[in-house]
């Protein structure tokens, strides 16, 4: 028993020993992307950028930076994961408040777990989703007013533009790769061999 303990806690400092290691490369390229990712979507959001009333910039992309520029081999930060839950999300939230738009405790608690158990089916989950289906039901008038068009300007408009900055940082360099598969978007490929099998 004594030894099964040792080993446990040796292995328990090696691994907290490896996560809190400093690699400045990593980190280096971490804030640009991300510097550059939410930059992006900030300028588009602004006023000084033009003349309408577009809207690119939602919390949960911040949320959604910290997966796909932080922590880049997570499933949960693949391009699957990131465009599918946010998009996911954004049309369970849109719905849910269209549906009981009076009571907000009960549209936000419905469309937060109504989003979590659609992205397990679908395998799409990622964690800023939840955010973005609250958003649709707790936003300000403005994002309210958007109804169904929240799904395509910011969630899908804004996620599209932040999985392009994430390709190429994530790929400046040869320590890092992302996404992890390289084909992700040839989704018609996965069902033949599928059906092949």
């Amino acid at each position: 028993m004594r030894t099964k303990i040792r080993r446990h806690a040796r292995k328990a400092r090696y691994i907290l020993y490896k996560e809190t290691l400093i690699d400045f490369k990593e980190h280096l390229w971490t804030f640009l992307g991300s510097f550059c990712g939410i930059g992006l979507l900030s300028l588009l959001h602004s006023d000084h950028f033009t003349a309408h009333d577009n809207l690119f910039l939602i919390a949960s992309f911040g949320a959604s930076a910290v997966l796909i520029f932080g922590i880049i081999n997570s499933p949960l930060a693949q391009p699957r994961n990131f465009i599918g839950g946010h998009v996911l999300c954004a049309i369970v939230g849109v719905t849910v408040h269209k549906l009981i738009p009076g009571e907000i405790w009960l549209s936000s608690a419905l469309s937060v777990s109504l989003s979590i158990v659609l992205m397990q089916m679908t395998k799409t989950l990622h964690p800023p989703g939840g955010a973005t289906a609250l958003l649709a039901n707790i936003g300000s008038e403005k994002i309210i007013g958007l109804g169904y068009w929240y799904v395509l300007s910011p969630v899908l408009s804004g996620a599209l533009i932040l999985l392009l900055v994430a390709i190429f940082f994530n790929n400046r360099t040869s320590h890092r790769s992302y996404p992890a598969n390289k084909q992700w978007y040839l989704f018609w490929k996965r069902r033949q061999r599928k059906v092949l099998k």
